[in-house]
């Protein structure tokens, strides 16, 4: 039991450590007037992992274990943030994190009684990748939360200069842009870990169903 509690932890950790080194660079990929490096970047691909790792986590010790696990990957987070980048993108970082996972957390628990297998998973995640990314851009790029960055003495890194929704569309603040590209890319994600979780699943018990068993 104990090792696979470490493993989970262990999981969130390179997740989080992947993902905050990967938000950073963007897919320099162009589809004729698509231009990928003003909508993406490679952390969208990587950051829906915390939550096959937090939803399985949940499955098979309950929410309280799967909240510790949470708490790990968000010390990570503001510690790598702070490292890797400047103060307002640690909070933005962390705040996203934690806000995110506790609220798939709760979702996932609600929903996983009955009903097909995939209806949690799939609602947890979504709602909480919509609320991580509306989060993280928000507070990491938009004009309106420069304040984060005047507290920490540091030059405005906001990103509100114009520019065509994803590269093709009417002229939107670039975090815009961004952050809809970001949460098109993690929906995505969402459905196609579902697979993986599916066949996690088969080999992670689920705590209820044993709790019921036994009872």
């Amino acid at each position: 039991m104990l090792a696979r509690f470490f493993v989970a932890v262990v999981a969130m950790a390179i997740v989080v450590v992947a993902s905050n080194y990967l938000v950073a660079i963007p897919v320099e990929v162009q589809f004729g007037p698509l231009d990928l490096k003003e909508i993406l970047t490679w952390g969208a691909f990587t950051y829906p992992f915390a939550f096959l790792v937090t939803d399985l986590t949940n499955r098979h010790f309950g929410p309280k274990s799967a909240r510790i696990v949470v708490l790990v990957g968000f010390s990570f987070a503001v510690y790598l943030s702070l490292q890797l980048a400047n103060p307002r993108i640690a909070v933005a970082s962390g705040s996203a994190f934690l806000i995110a996972q506790l609220l798939d957390i709760s979702i996932f628990d609600r929903l996983r009684s009955g009903g097909a297998w995939w209806r949690a998973p799939l609602i947890s995640s979504s709602i909480a990748s919509a609320v991580d990314t509306a989060i993280f851009f928000s507070l990491a790029f938009a004009p309106v939360f420069v304040g984060i960055d005047n507290f920490f003495a540091q030059a405005d890194s906001s990103l509100g200069f114009g520019v065509p929704l994803l590269s093709m569309g009417p002229e939107v603040p670039l975090y815009v842009s961004l952050g809809l590209g970001d949460l098109i890319v993690k929906g995505l994600m969402v459905f196609a870990l579902l697979a993986p979780y599916n066949f996690l699943r088969q080999f992670v018990s689920d705590r209820r169903s044993a709790e019921k068993a036994i009872a």
